[in-house]
């Protein structure tokens, strides 16, 4: 029955499939390729120059707003929002935290100003369906919005003109580019989910393939319920991480690729109808293996709470990292009990994924200099970013903005000598090849592979704990 609903699938879908992309290699996309021109020899006149397209609206703001410093664009917030209401929304709760110090900082160049302001977050992924809602006003409630899961806000937010980019230009110099020139979403932040295991029994997890060996059933938020896990598993068809994959494959010993051999041989023809690269079976095995015995969770803290129990002998999950903060010790219970896989001497593979929270103005926006301005502050000042980087495990994407937060929270050495599982050791460990090896959303990639990779994933069966 699978074979002949991807059948059905590729025949519509292939032409819109991008199978051999790649992923960004950072949460911050690289400048734009200078593109290649070529020159047609005319023996009449010289075919007119382009005319470049006069912006309007927001499209306008925006375009003002990118060559403007924070400060330039405070003051544009001060004369626009001054004694008004503002309303944001996002998956993240921390924007309500951020919006106070944001007024103060107004406050710090105009003491008269004052702003109210009301901060939603959406249950149940309706974020996208109450901004595209928004949208169809000729001027919208919503201000901003910080949102996560790369694959829609591609297709429903960006590519429908709901949402709109804008590239503060100290974001853009930090990172050695400028607004013109930055291609993609703009990211508040990187947050990790990493493979964490219980170390008070005798499971060893010294591979990722482990993860998914007999007899396991790591806990993991269903990817019915937090979509940015579904992108996970679509990005691990991508030719990089399906690479990984397969280099860490060839680490097992002969036991171990004796089990995983028949699903890696079973993917052969799904990997060839799906376009992806030489590796390709190495992921959609994985992922089959993953689908197939994962734990389904209703959240990150009851898993995290499960593993650094005594009690969860054996036990493994692939969940926030940043949990680990909440961990209240106890006779039973501490961080101890845990260890992070990655961390580990000798472990082979991915150490988990990585997902960007982006932010946007709305294309109808009420307050379009003060949300510019709001979105500056965030990815440009420690005190704007500190509601999120006051965590390990959510980097910021600006680099003077992260080594400022580092210098403040010292997260590389958060759990000292007590509590090792505790010391983050950062983006650049986390992002890096033979490291942390972290899988990484692209939104471009994920909304290419959505249809074909992701409705093979969707008729997969799942685990049915007894």
């Amino acid at each position: 029955m699978k074979k002949k609903v991807l059948a059905a699938l590729l025949a519509c879908t292939m032409v819109f499939t991008a199978c051999g992309s790649q992923p960004a290699a950072s949460n911050t996309p690289a400048p734009k390729a200078e593109t290649e021109t070529q020159t047609t020899e005319q023996t009449t006149e010289a075919a007119p120059a382009e005319v470049e397209e006069e912006l309007t609206g927001i499209d306008l703001i925006i375009k003002e707003a990118e060559g403007m410093t924070l400060e330039e664009l405070a003051k544009k917030a001060i004369e626009e929002s001054n004694g008004k209401t503002f309303y944001g929304v996002g998956n993240s709760s921390r924007g309500k935290s951020a919006l106070p110090k944001f007024i103060e900082y107004l406050q710090s160049i105009d003491s008269s100003y004052n702003m109210e302001f009301e901060w939603q977050q959406p249950k149940n992924n309706k974020i996208f369906e109450q901004l595209t809602s928004d949208s169809f006003k000729s001027e919208g409630t919503f201000a901003m919005t910080l949102i996560q899961d790369g694959n829609q806000i591609q297709s429903k937010m960006v590519d429908t003109g709901i949402l709109k980019t804008f590239v503060p230009k100290e974001w853009a110099e930090a990172n050695g580019t400028t607004p013109d020139a930055f291609e993609g979403f703009l990211p508040l932040q990187t947050l990790n989910k990493v493979f964490m295991f219980n170390c008070t029994g005798d499971a060893k997890f010294t591979n990722c393939w482990d993860f998914i060996y007999e007899g396991s059933h790591p806990l993991f938020m269903g990817v019915d319920s937090e979509i940015v896990g579904k992108n996970f598993l679509m990005m691990l068809t991508a030719d990089k991480y399906a690479d990984w994959l397969k280099a860490a494959y060839d680490k097992l010993d002969d036991t171990k690729k004796a089990y995983f051999e028949p699903t890696i041989q079973e993917m052969q023809s799904d990997a060839s109808e799906l376009g992806l690269g030489a590796n390709g079976a190495y992921a959609l095995a994985f992922i089959k293996l993953w689908v197939n015995n994962y734990n389904e969770q209703t959240d990150d803290g009851p898993i995290c709470n499960t593993l650094v129990d005594a009690s969860a002998k054996d036990q493994s999950g692939l969940l926030v990292y940043s949990k680990l903060r909440s961990v209240e010790e106890s006779a039973n219970v501490s961080v101890n009990n845990i260890k992070v896989a990655a961390y580990e001497d000798g472990y082979t593979g991915i150490g988990g994924y990585g997902y960007c929270h982006y932010l946007f103005v709305t294309k109808n926006s009420p307050l379009p200099w003060t949300a510019c301005a709001f979105i500056a502050y965030m990815t440009c000042t420690a005190d704007g970013f500190e509601a999120w980087g006051k965590d390990m495990g959510g980097y910021s994407a600006n680099p003077d903005v992260a080594k400022a937060i580092e210098e403040k929270f010292h997260h590389s050495q958060g759990g000292g000598d007590e509590f090792p599982a505790k010391n983050d050791r950062g983006y650049d460990w986390w992002t890096g090849e033979g490291q942390g090896e972290l899988v990484l959303e692209d939104p471009l990639y994920c909304s290419e592979v959505s249809f074909s990779v992701g409705s093979w994933i969707d008729v997969l069966d799942h685990y049915k704990p007894e």
